[in-house]
């Protein structure tokens, strides 16, 4: 099993510098049919918890370079 790469950054809809994740293959999938892109891999995904009753993560998404990459935010569902 791959370790998956975690980086703090700042979440432009948190408003705040929270962690980050990269995108794990389902969630890949999900942007590039959302984006019609080949290939997503510059992307990050928000994982600060909102409510700590659910649990439910913020799951904005940014690049390495761009807070915002998106003139309304994408936020990735929680895929099966």
């Amino acid at each position: 099993m791959a370790t998956q790469r975690t980086k703090r950054d700042y979440c432009w809809t948190c408003g705040a510098d929270q962690q980050h994740r990269q995108l794990d293959k389902k969630e890949e999938d999900w942007l590039k049919e959302r984006l019609g892109r080949s290939g997503v891999g510059e992307f990050w995904l928000c994982v600060n918890v909102l409510d700590a009753d659910s649990g439910k993560q913020c799951r904005n998404l940014r690049t390495g370079f761009n807070k915002k990459p998106f003139a309304e935010p994408i936020k990735v569902p929680v895929l099966d």
